[in-house]
């Protein structure tokens, strides 16, 4: 099966070996060639076509990848994991991890997992949408290259409504895989708030979960002291309210918060307490967030478990939490994530979240070899009206492994051509 695969995708894709036999490891690397360098919808075969294969070898073969191939999702996941946590983030600093869950739009009858369910981009009121929803966990972290943080998506869950265990209970199986995964490692969770609920109880004392606080949650303070007392020691402290109770008679503090690119001055205010409807006996702090313009007692509310970081970097953890969603976008928009058109279900659960995945491989063979200061002044003689531009895109970094792509394949060319074969000859050929 020949197919030039660029050599330095290779090296990335070499975290994977261990989780693939020797064909399928083959398989996955042609296939993320052809996800990376095509323009045509990726479906399974136009992932095929993409890749070079089309007349070449049978399209049977991409299919039974997902479908039918002995191989572990989550095991490709925590290698990604590992690779991304050991380039992006320093030794022994902390690792933040994003939540969240979209939905991919398919509408056959025999389509595993496809429901009526949720849809967070669907037009009109219901916001309801037919498909595939998958629970994303991803790793947040900033690269030399990129204008903002990114988020990296490295673990996957299918999520079936009425058979599935509820979104939360998902996030947190993925969380203690990844804890596990990474012992040495201080984790941080931002989740938005559908993923509150007691499914974080009893986190590791290295694993802190942060969400908006509802609206309508009431807090209590800490657990009293033992009075010495006959009968059952309190496990909640008196009632504080909603958070827009307790913005009426906070302790304000003003500070600089840096959030989505912005820096400026909000006012904070800080409180101890239980959220007993939620994490029951788990201690945790709220931050409240006043915007100074805002004539509302509270802009925004925030409950962590994290007891120790400052209410600055705890607004703008929770802030990163965004770059899952831009993710996710480009997962869809610009590598066809959600395209394919399976039924099966270990194709169904493996598809879309490869597809999701290959946007960590793109950034981790970006980082490897690619070249952010001649890539932004091609982009930049292309596109004049870009005057403000200073950092490349995912998009750039896709136009840039399409040239490696095509530079490569010449080069194989020429190569066999001078050797009288005729097949690619290089150390780039994965076959």
């Amino acid at each position: 099966m020949p197919v030039t695969v660029p050599s330095p995708l290779l090296i990335v894709l070499e975290v994977l070996r261990p989780c693939f036999t020797a064909p399928s490891f083959t398989t996955m690397a042609v296939l993320v060639t052809g996800v990376l360098s095509g323009n045509s919808p990726r479906t399974v075969t136009g992932m095929w076509q993409a890749a070079g294969l089309a007349g070449k070898a049978h399209w049977s073969r991409a299919h039974r990848f997902f479908s039918r191939a002995v191989w572990d999702l989550d095991q490709v996941g925590l290698a990604l994991a590992r690779a991304v946590v050991a380039r992006f983030v320093p030794r022994g600093a902390a690792v933040t991890l994003a939540v969240d869950d979209t939905l991919f739009h398919r509408y056959g009858k025999k389509v595993h997992g496809a429901k009526y369910q949720h849809d967070g981009s669907a037009k009109g009121r219901d916001g309801i949408g037919r498909g595939n929803c998958f629970v994303i966990i991803g790793i947040v972290v900033t690269v030399p290259f990129l204008a903002r943080q990114v988020c990296l998506p490295v673990l996957f869950r299918l999520h079936i409504p009425k058979t599935s265990i509820s979104k939360t209970e998902q996030a947190r199986t993925m969380v203690d895989l990844f804890a596990q995964a990474l012992p040495d490692r201080i984790v941080h969770i931002v989740g938005d708030a559908l993923y509150r609920g007691p499914a974080w109880r009893g986190l590791p004392a290295r694993v802190t979960f942060t969400t908006r606080l509802a609206a309508n949650a009431v807090l209590y303070g800490p657990q009293p002291p033992r009075t010495g007392k006959r009968g059952h020691p309190a496990w909640k402290g008196e009632r504080l309210g909603t958070a827009a109770e307790m913005a009426v008679c906070a302790t304000w503090t003003r500070a600089r918060v840096t959030r989505y690119g912005v820096t400026k001055d909000v006012d904070l205010a800080v409180i101890a307490c239980l959220w007993w409807g939620s994490l029951h006996r788990t201690p945790i702090r709220v931050v409240l967030v006043r915007d100074l313009d805002e004539t509302r007692p509270c802009t925004l509310a925030l409950a962590s478990t994290d007891l120790t970081t400052s209410a600055e970097h705890l607004v703008a953890r929770y802030a990163s939490r965004w770059s899952i969603e831009q993710s996710i976008k480009d997962g869809k928009n610009l590598l066809g994530a959600g395209d394919a058109q399976n039924r099966l279900p270990a194709a169904v659960e493996r598809t879309t979240p490869l597809g999701l995945a290959n946007l960590t491989i793109l950034v981790l063979w970006y980082d490897h070899v690619g070249h952010p200061a001649a890539d932004l002044n091609s982009r930049r003689q292309e596109a004049p009206w870009y005057r403000h531009k200073r950092h490349v895109s995912i998009e750039d970094m896709i136009t840039a492994f399409r040239r490696t792509r095509i530079t490569s394949n010449t080069a194989a060319q020429g190569t066999s051509a001078l050797l009288g074969e005729n097949t690619p000859t290089s150390e780039a050929t994965a076959a």
